[in-house]
């Protein structure tokens, strides 16, 4: 039978196993895909612990890890237009990503163009898509300045390549070990940690125009007095706290328009998914420490056949 890993209960590491299920059979508007990499998230074990997107409902347990996968389709669901058996594909599952069979709605699925490997798309529905609808949604001149949290994580450092293919100056904040890959993609690095304001007004002394905030709590107040239009302050890291500070959530497109979007950035150059580590599925635990001890550089990405 397939593999899958998959947490059994809410709380700690403890919940998580490699188990076997039955194959998933695909509903109407789903594909059923071979799995052949899950990318990996911080999402992923806050799901695990408890968290829920807001309207969203619990999740049936055991529930399979994973939000962004690319594979090969291996049967279609009624109603499905566009999608054939044998088309390589990459999007987000409802079924979970880390595993042999993953179901995808169309909806949120888009074809993988050949130029990219299963791996680097299995990097782009979570990471690659939210930086790009943060910076689409921030909507900055060219020449305007930006400041990314987090610069050095799976978001941040698609977020500064996007910001920097659309004509925008980045400046990074990450820790201070990540300064040279920081400046590596284009953008001043600033040094993460409590003067890390004193740092970025140092670095744009004319002022900074918009904030995208991947980080939350304390780094998203002291970032809030960045921008003098608040407006322009957005975060994927601290929802709870953003409205009060005058800034907004990042508004996920969730899309295959926007994927494909994501895609062609991949292929002309403007973008490079920086996948740092991959492990096979059953090593997957690993792959989720990685992500949850707060320390990856890049992109983590479980491989799981071909």
């Amino acid at each position: 039978m397939p593999k899958a890993y998959v947490f059994t209960r809410y709380g700690g590491p403890e919940a998580e196993a490699l188990v076997e299920q039955e194959k998933p059979s695909p509903g109407p508007g789903q594909l059923l895909v071979a799995v052949r990499a899950a990318g990996v998230n911080p999402v992923d074990w806050k799901q695990r612990s408890g968290y829920a997107r807001p309207g969203q409902s619990a999740r049936e347990l055991p529930a399979v890890f994973g939000n962004e996968a690319a594979g090969v389709v291996e049967r279609v669901g009624p109603d499905v237009t566009g999608f054939a058996v044998g088309d390589e594909v990459f999007g987000n599952p409802v079924s979970g990503g880390y595993a042999e069979y993953a179901l995808l709605p169309v909806a949120m699925t888009a074809h993988k163009p050949a130029e990219i490997s299963f791996t680097d798309a299995a990097a782009l529905p979570v990471a690659g898509a939210t930086a790009y609808d943060g910076v689409r949604q921030l909507d900055l001149p060219v020449g305007a300045t930006l400041v990314v949290t987090g610069a050095g994580g799976g978001v941040g450092v698609a977020a500064v390549q996007i910001a920097r293919a659309f004509g925008v100056k980045v400046i990074g904040v990450a820790s201070a070990g990540k300064k040279g890959f920081v400046e590596s993609l284009g953008a001043v690095h600033v040094p993460s940690g409590p003067g890390f304001v004193t740092g970025v007004r140092a670095a744009a002394p004319d002022g900074v125009d918009a904030v995208y905030d991947l980080v939350g709590g304390d780094v998203l107040e002291a970032a809030a007095e960045l921008p003098a239009d608040r407006t322009k302050l957005i975060t994927a890291g601290g929802k709870d706290i953003v409205g009060r500070l005058g800034g907004a959530p990042v508004v996920r497109a969730r899309t295959s328009a926007v994927l494909d979007e994501v895609a062609q950035l991949v292929v002309d150059g403007s973008l490079k998914p920086y996948v740092t580590q991959t492990f096979p599925l059953d090593r997957a635990a690993e792959a989720l420490r990685a992500v949850e001890e707060g320390h990856a550089r890049g992109k983590i990405v479980i491989e799981v056949g071909g």
